[in-house]
Formats: structure tokens, sequence, C-alpha cells
């Protein structure tokens, strides 16, 4: 390997070793900050996908897994959690019986945007203090790069992201 090629393989290393650490604080630090909710990042996540306007009337639980990047079974769990705290139901969906449909209730809809959602917020300001409107932009698109490459690894997955930068 050329030098060249040495210094590209460490820096790769240290990237990604670095968006581990970043997810693994994300987790601690995240569910910290929302804990007084009875939340996780991963609720948190889930009651974010489900409050967008686009997903008014709820999401099947399959495409939630896919917009979430994560596994049916994963998904689950914290489903059947957040059902079991009011904040969402699950149902057959009308158009597809076999569909389980996932929509957040009135209750859920009033913890994420009067109380875990300001908190999420305060947050991302403290996360990304000395970040400027243009590196968040940046890093967002580096990411997303990434992110569409790994996608094109992903054994069955699809290459193309199904993330819009520009609402997601």
């Amino acid at each position: 390997m050329s030098s060249g090629e040495e210094m590209r393989m460490e820096l790769a290393n240290r990237l990604f070793f670095r968006l581990y650490q970043c997810a693994n604080m994300l987790h601690k630090t995240g569910s910290r900050a929302i804990e007084e909710e009875g939340l996780t990042t991963q609720q948190w996540a889930v009651l974010g996908a489900l409050s967008r306007p686009q997903v008014d009337g709820g999401m099947k639980l399959g495409d939630l897994a896919r917009y979430l990047m994560v596994s049916r079974q994963n998904l689950a769990g914290v489903i059947g959690r957040l059902e079991k705290a009011g904040h969402l139901t699950s149902a057959a969906d009308p158009s597809d019986r076999r569909s389980r449909l996932i929509q957040m209730t009135d209750s859920g809809r009033e913890v994420w945007l009067n109380f875990a959602l300001p908190k999420i917020h305060a947050y991302y300001d403290l996360a990304l203090k000395d970040f400027s409107t243009n590196d968040v932009v940046h890093t967002v698109h580096y990411l997303l790069k990434i992110l569409n490459n790994m996608q094109a690894l992903d054994v069955g997955g699809d290459s193309e992201s199904d993330i819009d930068p520009l609402t997601d």
C-alpha cells in the first residue's frame, strides 16, 4: 500500500471511529435530554418520523423500519413500549390488512410537541455549539454521501437513499 493509501485508510479509520463515538454519545446524552418524558433516543426517532406532515395518516411498520434503517424486529419493541405509554397506536392498515399502520396518538403528539421537542432543540443547540449554518449543511451533505455508499453495500438493500436532505 502506498503512503497516500495508508494515510487515506488511517483517516477513514478515524472518521468511522468518530461516527461510532458520535452514535454512542447521541444515545447516551440524547436519552438523558429527554428522560423526563420517559423517552429514549430510539423512541425520539420514531416519534420524530411520525410527526412529519407527509405521514399525518401514519406509516406502515415496514416503511417506518426502512426510513429509520432498523429491522422490523428491533422496531417492534420500541413501538410496543410507545403503545403501552399511550403515544402510538398500531392497527391493521385498511388498504393492506397484512400491514400494520403506526400512528401517533393525541397524547403522543402532545408529549412530542410540548415536552420532548423543546428539549431536543435545546440539545441540538448544545451539541452543535460553534457550528455555523454552513457547517451544518456541509456535515449533512457529507453524512448523506456516506449513508448512500453504505446503503449500496447493504446486501438486499436499496442503493438509493429514501432520505430527502431538504425535508429529513
